[in-house]
């Protein structure tokens, strides 16, 4: 997921949260994590790791703390958030090659180190988080600020990221920024507990299909996600007027899927691929975000 919005609107809060919404570990996952901690040295005294991990490297992080390496090969960030949740803050400034480097494990869920003396192969199947400014001032015209450089500071900001690794991020959201007025409001009635309860009613509905929906593919990305006819109606205009890839394409219906998981829908209809759509930003030029009510006017 990868959050876009201004300076102080909630994007790292947003992130701390996530592991929260993820459900206790399995003993198999448990066991894996230790194993990568131990091969790290981070275990201590032995303990076994009973918390999914949560991971949050600087932006000057190299390739090889990324995704491991060194003379005595040891696991990166990426892999010390197996089973948890790897936060990149103002992903923009992370070096493009560190950042392609994540493309690998974010398809297959392990990273292949290879060096002179070795080939070391890591587990890293995470969740990513990602967060930005819309440019490189941070406002780009919210609150009626005007980014002094125009809008070519937003575009070239945005362009550090390439668009195969943009195309691996199924959520692409934008995040308001926080008024007074918000702050006022009182608490949401759905809090952290509430939400991680429909997240593990999702998943276990997922489990009894025999596999999470991230993971679904071939015949069973068919036989499982495929919408109803309205729904495969809005896909194909979606297709050509945003210019899907491939993969894009499967991993809208791998979110669709798992929207109607979160209502307890057993059919992926017309509203949860047009909300897929509109959490996923255009990959043709400029990848300007689409709204909700664009997604679902546009496509009628």
């Amino acid at each position: 997921m990868l959050m876009v919005g201004p300076p102080g609107s909630g994007k790292s809060m947003l992130a701390a949260r996530a592991p929260g919404l993820l459900p206790p570990l399995d003993a198999n996952e448990l066991l894996e994590i230790s194993m990568v901690q131990s091969v790290a040295g981070l275990l201590e005294r032995g303990h076994l790791s009973r918390t999914r991990p949560f991971r949050a490297p600087h932006h000057s992080a190299s390739m090889a703390a990324m995704v491991g390496g060194g003379t005595r090969v040891r696991p990166g960030e990426a892999s010390l958030a197996h089973h948890g949740v790897l936060f990149l803050d103002e992903l923009p400034e992370f070096h493009p090659q560190v950042l392609d480097s994540l493309r690998q494990p974010l398809e297959t869920g392990e990273i292949a180190v290879a060096r002179a003396n070795a080939r070391i192969t890591f587990p890293a199947r995470f969740q990513l988080i990602a967060a930005m400014n819309p440019c490189r001032c941070g406002w780009a015209g919210e609150n009626g600020q005007a980014c002094a450089r125009g809008p070519k500071c937003a575009q070239s900001y945005q362009a550090r990221v390439s668009g195969p690794m943009m195309d691996r991020i199924d959520l692409q959201i934008d995040v308001p920024p926080v008024t007074p007025a918000d702050l006022a409001l009182p608490p949401s009635a759905e809090g952290t507990a509430e939400a991680a309860a429909r997240v593990a009613t999702a998943r276990r509905l997922q489990a009894e299909r025999g596999c999470l929906n991230a993971r679904l593919g071939g015949d069973a990305l068919d036989r499982i996600a495929t919408p109803d006819d309205d729904g495969r109606n809005l896909m194909a205009r979606a297709s050509e007027a945003l210019g899907l890839t491939a993969r894009a394409y499967h991993r809208i219906l791998k979110v669709a899927r798992t929207i109607a998981d979160l209502e307890g829908s057993d059919a992926v209809r017309r509203i949860h691929v047009a909300e897929a759509l509109s959490a996923r930003k255009s990959s043709t030029a400029g990848q300007q975000a689409i709204s909700r009510p664009q997604a679902i006017s546009t496509f009628p």
